[in-house]
């Protein structure tokens, strides 16, 4: 592997940074890691720094692009209805005996582009159904959980179309080294200091326990009611076994529940969203009574009106997101198509499923409580991004008294 163009030392350091900050991962601890196979080489750094960790069994399931493609381009018609439910059923099974989590994102994101969208959305819905059981948990916070990523070969010559493969690849992998922070000396006293920084600013937000938000900027007057009973988290949070956890490496945000029914307004994206092989531009939306009623988008619009016919809830909120302008991701200027990095560029919202724990004692909350206190159910999570330098957003109290929390796209306070 010596003439790999990704640096050896800072891929263990991320390998390092996965198991301490990103899992925490407890003594004894089993562990389940996706990935593709072109990143096996990170799975092995992530693999020792486990076992060295004290963990228990290391289990890696592995994807492959071109085993993918191969059901798309030859499978019966009935495949397309079917998904490995087994497989689900298993790892949820290993998370409720408290195994950790660890995805690790590098398939390339246009791989399903040129494949039938209806096979896509059909496959898509069933393995979302069958992979229901094992995400409530993770979406629950019942574990540790995080997702790491590797640039593989795809991916870097999508991010880098103009480089030969080995130089995209040298520059997706430093400018993942460099969001995840692991280009510095002390990568996990740096993580240490970030969540300080990210805690300073959810603290203040949740003190002032915001009725709404209130975004204006070009093409977006939109007001987003919060869930009653909300919280705002960000960086490192506490999992329901007790584990202290990064669950995405890396992060800017800071982010709570919307009320599914109270988002009123017009909003417009101000990056595309890469979705299932297909790019989604200009995103123009309009909300009534929280729910999307009008969709518009120069290109990818029958893709996301088709995701967003999944269920009831696609069409609603289930997060709100605050990230600076300025973040290392955004201030990086590259789209990497990959929402866990577009993400952390910008101030983003999300269709579809809420997370169980941005609520006081959410811990404790029922499905049905949560849903009663305005918090989104869907089997979809589709984060889109409407932040920029030129907007702006003010918190706005019960009494309808405003303070700013953002102008042109900085903090305010």
């Amino acid at each position: 592997m010596s003439n790999s163009p990704i640096d050896p030392v800072k891929l263990d350091k991320l390998g390092e940074v996965a198991i301490k900050v990103g899992l925490q991962l407890a003594e004894g601890q089993d562990l389940i890691i996706t990935g593709p196979m072109t990143a096996a080489p990170l799975v092995r750094r992530i693999t020792e720094h486990a076992y060295k960790a004290g963990a228990g069994v290391v289990t890696t399931i592995y994807s492959d692009e071109e085993a993918t493609l191969s059901r798309f381009r030859h499978a019966r018609d009935l495949s397309f209805d079917r998904a490995a439910g087994w497989l689900y059923a298993g790892m949820a099974e290993a998370y409720k005996n408290n195994a950790a989590r660890l995805a690790i994102s590098g398939d390339n994101p246009m791989m399903l582009a040129n494949e039938d969208p209806e096979k896509v959305s059909r496959a898509n819905r069933a393995n979302s159904a069958a992979y229901r059981p094992a995400l409530e948990l993770i979406t629950g916070f019942d574990i540790n959980w995080n997702i790491v990523s590797y640039p593989t070969p795809n991916w870097a010559k999508l991010v880098f179309p103009n480089d030969p493969e080995d130089v995209a690849i040298a520059k997706l992998a430093d400018a993942i080294f460099k969001a995840s922070r692991v280009d510095r000396a002390d990568p996990i006293a740096e993580w240490k200091q970030h969540n300080a920084n990210l805690k300073a600013r959810w603290t203040w937000l949740n003190g002032k326990k915001f009725a709404s938000l209130k975004y204006k900027g070009p093409g977006t007057d939109l007001t987003v009611g919060l869930a009653d009973g909300h919280r705002w988290k960000g960086g490192a949070s506490e999992a329901k076994n007790g584990v202290t956890c990064n669950p995405n490496i890396p992060t800017e945000e800071v982010f709570t529940t919307p009320h599914r029914l109270r988002v009123e307004g017009t909003v417009a994206a101000t990056k595309p969203l890469s979705h299932n092989g297909t790019l989604i531009e200009n995103i123009q939306a309009r909300f009534e009574e929280g729910r999307m009623v009008e969709l518009k988008a120069t290109k990818g619009q029958e893709v996301f009106n088709k995701v967003l016919d999944t269920d009831e809830g696609a069409r609603r909120l289930g997060e709100v997101a605050l990230v600076p302008h300025s973040s290392p991701i955004s201030a990086s200027g590259i789209l990497f198509y990959n929402t866990l990095y577009d993400e952390n560029a910008s101030c983003h919202i999300a269709m579809g499923q809420c997370y169980a724990d941005c609520f006081e004692n959410g811990k404790t909350l029922t499905q049905d409580q949560i849903f009663a206190q305005g918090g989104n159910k869907s089997l979809i999570h589709i984060d889109w991004m409407i932040g920029s330098d030129q907007v702006d957003i003010d918190g706005v109290h019960a009494d309808g008294t405003t303070e700013p929390v953002m102008r042109k796209g900085e903090w305010a306070f």
